[in-house]
């Protein structure tokens, strides 16, 4: 695990259907001695999972937080709605596997976790590889970069 002073601040956020996942992986970051910022929701009460994804995903883009973490239902939504947001390149995760090539091959910087999809057994695991895993660099950056280059048109 990197040093504290090395760790990325999170910014997490969920829908109700990703509640209780957020609320597994802030207790999980905190217990690492990252800084995380939780952008709700707060309950399980139906929200609009938009909402959080859009806060997260500006804040990441912004620079007020390194990376992100979003849960809902599937995943899905959060994922489609982050990356709506030019300089975020969030990847949707079922596995340890899919966590560690979004990072490694893509920077992702916004991980997006499927509460009804993933067990919750495996939810930290996941958070954990994407947490631990470096972006290779070589020739995924010229990928990255054309990616990046779209949201400049």
């Amino acid at each position: 695990m990197p040093d504290l002073a090395d760790k990325p601040k999170i910014a997490i956020g969920a829908d109700h259907a990703g509640f209780h996942a957020k609320e597994l992986i802030k207790k999980f970051l905190a217990a690492q001695g990252y800084d995380v910022e939780d952008v709700g929701t707060a309950s399980e009460e139906s929200v609009d999972y938009p909402d959080f994804a859009r806060r997260v995903a500006e804040g990441v883009a912004a620079g007020r937080a390194q990376l992100g973490i979003l849960t809902c239902g599937t995943g899905i939504g959060m994922s489609m709605t982050a990356n709506k947001v030019p300089g975020v390149r969030a990847a949707l995760a079922h596995d340890i596997m899919t966590a560690h090539m979004a990072r490694e091959h893509n920077d992702a910087n916004v991980l997006t976790l499927g509460a009804r999809v993933v067990p919750e057994e495996q939810i930290i695991a996941i958070v954990r590889e994407f947490l631990n895993t470096s972006f290779a660099g070589g020739r995924h950056q010229r990928r990255v970069d054309k990616i990046m280059a779209m949201d400049k048109k």
